[in-house]
């Protein structure tokens, strides 16, 4: 309902500046039931001549009624961008860097090379996350080359195998998201993600974690949200 009164108060003024200025009555202060006297009844008259110049699509904009900043429950509603091929088009050239934007090209290449955009850019958050978590090291090389008790944390890292990038599109692509992820976009898509895994394999360790979203092939999860409960 407020919407709704918001959109006809802007029609209802729209309405009132429409009138010719011809057909205008200046009243006094004292006759005036609505309390418009000559100076606001004058400034009417001036933004009518200047909705006149403007094109039609600008009014009706005037019109729409404006979307909401919070959700229904008072939260504010991030607004995500697209990752798309226009949005990647749109990103400079990044074929080399320094050390840590090395290791975050190399690990987007070999985990998420054949992911959609948004895909590689959720485990580049994940990357960047655990940077910014005490439980992990604080570089990106350190947390790419971290191991574990069954070996890396990420696998490509000790599986064997050469870890040059023999495709140059997909490295391109990668190294444009791994630019964009170390230059500050929003970390929005995985919601603070530290930990994902592939469709195709179920840890026993997701069962102790909270599931975030689930982009291309990958399932996120960060670390459940602690509740104090006061004595």
């Amino acid at each position: 309902m407020p919407g709704l009164l918001h959109v006809a108060g802007r029609l209802a003024l729209l309405l009132l500046l429409a009138v010719p200025a011809s057909a205008q009555t200046v009243l006094s202060s004292a006759n005036d039931p609505t309390g418009v006297g000559p100076t606001l009844a004058a400034l009417f008259g001036q933004e009518h001549v200047a909705l006149a110049t403007l094109p039609a699509a600008h009014l009706e904009t005037l019109t729409q009624e404006p979307k909401p900043a919070f959700s229904l429950f008072g939260r504010r509603e991030a607004v995500v961008p697209v990752y798309d091929d226009a949005w990647l088009a749109a990103q400079p050239e990044a074929t080399a860097g320094d050390t840590q934007f090395e290791c975050l090209r190399q690990a987007l290449y070999f985990e998420a090379r054949g992911e959609p955009i948004a895909g590689q850019i959720a485990v580049g958050e994940v990357i960047l996350n655990r940077v910014g978590d005490p439980a992990f090291p604080n570089t990106i090389c350190g947390v790419v080359k971290q191991s574990n008790g069954r070996g890396c944390q990420f696998s490509y890292y000790c599986d064997g195998r050469s870890d040059k990038l023999g495709d140059a599109d997909a490295a391109a692509q990668v190294g444009k998201v791994a630019r964009a992820l170390i230059d500050g976009i929003p970390r929005q898509l995985t919601e603070g993600a530290t930990f994902f895994h592939a469709y195709w394999v179920r840890p026993a360790w997701r069962l102790d974690f909270e599931r975030t979203t689930q982009i291309g092939v990958h399932t996120f999860y960060r670390k459940p949200l602690s509740t104090v409960v006061a004595g």
